[in-house]
């Protein structure tokens, strides 16, 4: 296993080395924690001159990384340490290995050509992949649910989990749009996803949108997509988002929701506001978790059976 893993890490270098795209490092550490509402993440009690509080763990590189590309690093990648707390199971470990880049001058179709040829060469002498396949979110959502995942029915959606055996999705989700759309999505959709290929999803409801733009056409939805295999998620990526102002209101609004459902308080980064408003390059990026990648090419059931320390022996 561990053997592969350098084969994989050696591939993906080759990959991008091809391409001109330049590898870079990020701390770990940081001043600022992201707000995204769905995850969780480690502080320090670092405390010591000229620093007034701990720092944060990374959840992602994504921040310094665009910190970066608004220097002009031109298209970058990083194979980086990542770490989110409370996730440990089958498919998740709090520090975990990520694959993140970023395409200068890449529209959204653009970089799912890309995402299409770096698995093709991944896979390549493992296991024969049908090729890739992409759907929109509301096609797919609307073909396995019956549901419109643009348009909020709270009625439809209690309906649907009724009908479905899952009546704690009621008390789970509320009236929270975006809540409901990732239970039934993972529910009901995910597993079906990406049997024996590559399948990208593209064009999330833009209450979604997290780090993407707002479609141009159709203000509806983001330009995000997500990669799955076997019904496994791989990863997420955006068109992204340059606004400032916007990604500052999105970082108060995610702060804001993070404070109703009681999670730990996030610390916004600054510093990428400042990147943005010095401006960064129209982009396009993808973040892929390379352990869950490892497990479908070596056919493994759980995360465990690719690391070389779970954290059940850290």
């Amino acid at each position: 296993m561990m053997r592969l893993r350098a084969q994989l890490l050696a591939d993906i270098r080759q990959f991008f080395s091809s391409r001109a795209v330049l590898e870079v490092e990020t701390p770990v550490l940081s001043h600022s924690s992201g707000t995204d509402p769905q995850l969780d993440f480690f502080t320090t009690d670092y405390c010591s001159p000229p620093l007034e509080e701990g720092l944060f763990l990374q959840t992602s590189p994504e921040f310094a990384m665009k910190r970066l590309l608004a220097a002009g690093s031109g298209s970058i990648y990083q194979i980086a340490k990542a770490f989110r707390n409370g996730e440990s199971g089958r498919f998740h470990n709090p520090e975990f290995t990520l694959l993140e880049w970023y395409r200068v001058g890449f529209t959204l179709p653009q970089l799912m050509d890309e995402i299409a040829e770096l698995m093709a060469v991944l896979f390549s002498g493992h296991s024969a992949l049908s090729p890739a396949e992409r759907f929109s979110y509301q096609d797919i959502f609307q073909r396995h649910t019956g549901l419109n995942p643009l348009e909020f029915s709270y009625k439809s959606y209690c309906d649907f989990a009724q009908n479905n055996h899952a009546v704690e999705a009621m008390d789970i989700c509320g009236y929270d749009h975006s809540l409901w759309l990732d239970f039934i999505f993972t529910h009901y959709v995910q597993p079906y996803l990406g049997e024996n290929s590559v399948c990208m999803v593209y064009g999330y409801p833009a209450c979604q949108s997290s780090l993407a733009r707002i479609n141009e056409r159709n203000s509806q939805v983001s330009d995000r997509v997500e990669v799955f295999i076997s019904g496994i998620e791989l990863g997420n990526g955006y068109y992204e988002l340059t606004d400032a102002k916007e990604q500052n209101r999105r970082f108060d609004s995610e702060k804001a929701i993070r404070q109703q459902r009681n999670r730990p308080v996030a610390v916004k980064d600054k510093h990428l506001i400042g990147a943005l408003e010095a401006g960064i390059p129209e982009c396009s990026g993808m973040a892929i978790g390379l352990d869950r990648l490892l497990m479908l090419l070596t056919n493994s059931s759980t995360i465990n059976d690719v690391l070389n320390f779970p954290i059940s022996r850290a």
